[in-house]
């Protein structure tokens, strides 16, 4: 029976209250050491490792990292041969759920000091991370989705306006238009198995704003319907804003937007003139728009506005997510670690630089290191109806197939009804399987 761990609401409080917990003392000489692999590479890799680098110090305990875009099939390959890292940190936590029901990840109810978390940790991320009542995956950092970027400068100058409703921005992209200017940029490549999944974020954003908790719970647990008027309608909305697949509505039209990564998707928004004024992403795209143009700061110059109410009882609905982390070897090294990460010291760390959100209640919001990376903490705080990023919660069979649907529809959106019934016979065998 598959584990029914996906919850009804994920709201995310964060407190501003500062706990210093420190690493264990003691000496440090052939301390030992540990194996960890995740997706962050480059900037990202970097701010991870000077994340670790307080606690080697401390500990003398020496971390291994792996970067890999390919994570999914890195993990299956090396656990199916007997060979996992002793940790792991996913962005699509059913992969470590599938291990879990395995016996191939190891429980951390008794490893990592649980009494800490449930004081740090609101009670719905440690449920996220539990399956059939115990805990298998704990949350480090997160991303808020569904925020729309734009150049401050560039809005500026054209006297633009940030929109209040979904029809607000149907209306400014046609005020945009007008000018000969394309409103958007959007990017799907990812450049592994995982093409298209920022696509998937505007559908998870658009279905939850559009109609609902519950309908986007029954999506979730695979009792939605993909050709259900629900979900078709999120399609139709999405299409909106892809227009018909030439470049009028999107910068590079259909071609570009398949074949351009999601890490420089956002990059046109700075060239003058802009190729294009509107970027959806989540809060972690920061780092990639400075990382290619180190000399953008935050306000002045790039700053964003969540994608505008559709329905307006669902007003103020967000989707997150996040990389979970699992346990393949138990050791004392890696409860160290595993128990460090978790600690509002060792998270504020990539926090003052940017990109990550905490979902420890004790990291406070003056860590955030601009008024961007506070706000979208702030709107975690506030937010009324929140829901973990839905692909994330599918089968892998599911998860794919949603994500080359998206791939698909951006090809042809004439082919919708075909894509949707295609989707709806992978969910009917992908549930049973999981």
């Amino acid at each position: 029976m598959r584990a029914k761990w996906y919850r009804r609401s994920l709201i995310v409080p964060l407190m501003a209250l500062f706990v210093t917990v420190g690493c264990a003392g003691g000496s440090t000489q052939n301390a030992g050491s540990v194996k960890v692999i995740a997706e962050w590479a480059s900037t990202e890799q970097a701010n991870f490792l000077s994340v670790l680098k307080p606690f080697e110090d401390s500990t003398g305990i020496k971390v291994q990292y792996e970067s890999t875009r390919d994570l999914s099939a890195v993990l299956r390959t090396r656990v199916a041969a007997g060979n996992p890292p002793d940790l792991a940190a996913a962005p699509n936590p059913q992969l470590l759920t599938q291990f879990a029901q395995q016996g191939k990840v190891i429980a951390l109810d008794d490893k990592i000091d649980m009494s800490q978390l449930k004081q740090n940790y609101s009670q719905s991320w440690i449920d996220l991370g539990t399956i059939n009542g115990k805990l298998y995956q704990v949350y480090s950092w997160v991303s808020l989705k569904g925020l729309i970027w734009y150049n401050v400068k560039a809005f500026q100058a054209k006297s633009y306006t940030v929109p209040k409703t979904f029809d607000d921005m149907v209306t400014l992209q046609s005020q945009i238009k007008g000018t000969g200017t394309t409103p958007w940029c959007v990017a799907l490549k990812s450049g592994g198995a995982d093409d298209g999944w920022p696509g998937s974020d505007w559908l998870k954003e658009i279905v939850l704003s559009q109609s609902g908790p519950d309908v986007y719970d029954k999506w979730v647990a695979g009792t939605q319907k993909w050709s259900s008027p629900e979900i078709k309608a999120a399609f139709t909305t999405w299409g909106k804003v892809l227009g018909p697949g030439d470049d009028s509505n999107v910068f590079g039209g259909s071609k570009g937007i398949t074949n351009t990564s999601f890490k420089t998707g956002g990059n046109p928004l700075f060239t003058n003139p802009p190729k294009c004024y509107l970027h959806n992403q989540a809060s972690f795209i920061t780092t990639f728009f400075q990382e290619a143009n180190p000399n953008l700061q935050p306000v002045t110059d790039f700053n964003f506005f969540p994608l505008p109410d559709i329905t307006a009882s669902y007003a103020g609905a967000h989707v997150v997510s996040g990389d979970a982390w699992s346990m393949f070897h138990d050791s004392p090294q890696t409860r160290k670690l595993l128990n460090y990460l978790t600690t509002a010291n060792a998270q504020v760390i990539w926090v003052k630089k940017g990109g990550k959100i905490s979902p420890n209640k004790q990291t406070p919001l003056d860590s955030y290191p601009d008024p961007i990376s506070k706000e979208s903490a702030q709107i975690l705080v506030d937010t009324k109806i929140g829901k973990y990023d839905a692909t994330d919660l599918m089968p892998a069979d599911m998860r794919s197939a949603a994500w080359k649907a998206c791939l698909d529809f951006v090809t042809n959106q004439g082919k919708l009804d075909s894509i949707l019934a295609t989707l709806d016979q992978v969910q009917a065998t992908a549930y049973k399987s999981s």
